[in-house]
C-alpha cells in the first residue's frame, strides 16, 4: 500500500509537465529552492546523526554478551567511533547554504554506516556457532537495509537517490561475493534484488518529498493577487542575486515602481477595482521582463523590478517600455501612472541588498515630490518625459 501511495503521488506530480526535470535532475532548481532544500537536508542529517551516535554505542552490550572478547573489542572500538563521527556530525553548527555542502554532509552521514558494515562483515564471517550469534550476526548483515531505506527522510531528485543509494549496493554486494551473514550466496542474489527495490522505494519517497516541498515553496513564494514574488521569498532572491553580482563583478540594477494616487481607487470604487488595477499594473510589468528578471510585490501598490546583469542604460531601455506600455487604467477611464526609482550595484555601491533597495526607494519618493509619473535614477530631482524622447532624459544630471 504504501508504494501505491508513492506512485500515485508521483503520477499526480507528473501531471504537470514542467515539474517533471525538477524531479529528476537538480540542475534547474532555483536559488530559493537550493537554499531551502540544503537547509531541510542539513537540519535532518544532523537529527538523524545525533540519533545514530546515541543508538550505536547501545548495541555494545549485545557484542560483549554474544561474541568472544577478542571480536567484541574490534567491534566496541568500532562502534564508539562511529559514533563518535556521527555526533561530531550532529553537532557541526557550520551553515550549509547551498546544495554542494549538503551533498557533503549527506554522503558523510551514509560513508560512516557503510564503512562500518565494510569493516565489521569481515570480522564476523563465520563468528554463527549457535541461533544466537547467527541472528547477531544477521543484525549487522542487514545493516545495508536500513542505510537504503534512510534516504526517505531526504528531499531528493532521482538522480541524487540512484547515486547515494549506489555505494550501498556496492558495499552488499561486495559482501556476498566475500560470504554473507545472512544466507547462501543463491539466496543472497535474492535479496540484493530486494535491497534494490527498498532503494527505489525510498528514492520515491524522497522525490514525493521533494514534490511537496516545491509546491509549498511555489505557494508561498507568489502573491496570490497579482502572482508576483512576495515580499518575504523577494528579499531572500534579492540578497542571493546581489550576493552573486558581487562576486562576479556585475551589474544589477532595482527598480522600485510605486503607482501613483492609488489608495483614491480603493477609497472612491472599492478595493475589487484597487485589486484589478494591481493585476493590470503586475501583469504588464511582468510581460516585459526577461526570464531571469523578478518581480516583486513590495507593499500594497509597490512593486520592486530586479534585473540581474543589468546596467542603468538597460534598464532605462525597460523602464521606457513600461511607461509606454502603461501601467493599465483607473476605473474613470483615466490612465494609471506609476513613480519610478532606480540604483544600480555598481554605479552606487551600496553597503548591501537593504542599502540598494533603500537607494531606489528613496529616489521613487523623489520623484513623487516632483510631480508624479517619473523617474529619478541619480540627482536630487526629476523629469516627466514624454513617450518618443530618450530614455536618458528621464534623469536628473
Amino acid at each position: 500500500m504504501r508504494v501505491e501511495r508513492l506512485l500515485a503521488a508521483l503520477v499526480d506530480a507528473f501531471v504537470r509537465s514542467d515539474e517533471l526535470p525538477d524531479l529528476i535532475l537538480p540542475a534547474g532548481h532555483s536559488p530559493i529552492l537550493q537554499r531551502r532544500r540544503a537547509a531541510m537536508i542539513q537540519s535532518r542529517v544532523r537529527m538523524v546523526a545525533l540519533i545514530f551516535g546515541i543508538l550505536t554505542p547501545l548495541w555494545i552490550a549485545i557484542d560483549v554478551t554474544v561474541f568472544e572478547w577478542s571480536l567484541a573489542i574490534w567491534l566496541i572500538l568500532l562502534r564508539l567511533t562511529a559514533s563518535a563521527a556521527f555526533l561530531a556530525l550532529a553537532f557541526d553548527r557550520r551553515s550549509c547554504e547551498d546544495m554542494t555542502c549538503a551533498w557533503w554532509r549527506l554522503a558523510a552521514l551514509l560513508a560512516i554506516p557503510t564503512l562500518f558494515f565494510a569493516i565489521s562483515h569481515p570480522l564476523l564471517y563465520n563468528q554463527g556457532v549457535d541461533d544466537l550469534r547467527i541472528a547477531v550476526s544477521a543484525g549487522y548483515g542487514y545493516l545495508p537495509f536500513v542505510m537504503v531505506a534512510g534516504l526517505s527522510v531526504f528531499p531528493l531528485t532521482a538522480l541524487e537517490g540512484a547515486l547515494f543509494a549506489a555505494p550501498m549496493l556496492g558495499a552488499h554486494l561486495a559482501a556476498g561475493f566475500y560470504g554473507s551473514l545472512v544466507m547462501p550466496f543463491p539466496s543472497y542474489i535474492s535479496a540484493l534484488w530486494l535491497l534494490a527495490l527498498i532503494a527505489v522505494v525510498a528514492t520515491l519517497a524522497a522525490i514525493s518529498q521533494l514534490h511537496f516541498m516545491i509546491a509549498l515553496l511555489e505557494q508561498a513564494a507568489h502573491d496570490a493577487l497579482t502572482g508576483a514574488f512576495s515580499r518575504r521569498i523577494g528579499e531572500e532572491l534579492l540578497k542571493l542575486q546581489v550576493a552573486h553580482a558581487e562576486r562576479a563583478a556585475q551589474p544589477l540594477t532595482a527598480i522600485f515602481v510605486d503607482l501613483d494616487d492609488f489608495k483614491a481607487v480603493n477609497d472612491r470604487y472599492g478595493h475589487e477595482e484597487g485589486d484589478r488595477v494591481l493585476r493590470h499594473a503586475a501583469n504588464t510589468i511582468r510581460s516585459l521582463l526577461r526570464q531571469s528578471d523578478a518581480l516583486i510585490r513590495w507593499g500594497g501598490e509597490e512593486f520592486l523590478v530586479v534585473m540581474p546583469d543589468t546596467p542603468l542604460d538597460g534598464a532605462m531601455i525597460a523602464v521606457e517600455r513600461m511607461r509606454r506600455a502603461g501601467f493599465g487604467k483607473r476605473p474613470d477611464g483615466s490612465l494609471q501612472t506609476a513613480s519610478i526609482g532606480i540604483a544600480e550595484q555598481t554605479a552606487d555601491r551600496p553597503a548591501d541588498w537593504e542599502a540598494l533597495v533603500e537607494l531606489a526607494d528613496q529616489r521613487m519618493y523623489r520623484a513623487k515630490q516632483d510631480g508624479k509619473d517619473r523617474v529619478v535614477v541619480t540627482g536630487t530631482g526629476g523629469v516627466k518625459p514624454d513617450a518618443e524622447t530618450d530614455p536618458w532624459d528621464s534623469i536628473t544630471a
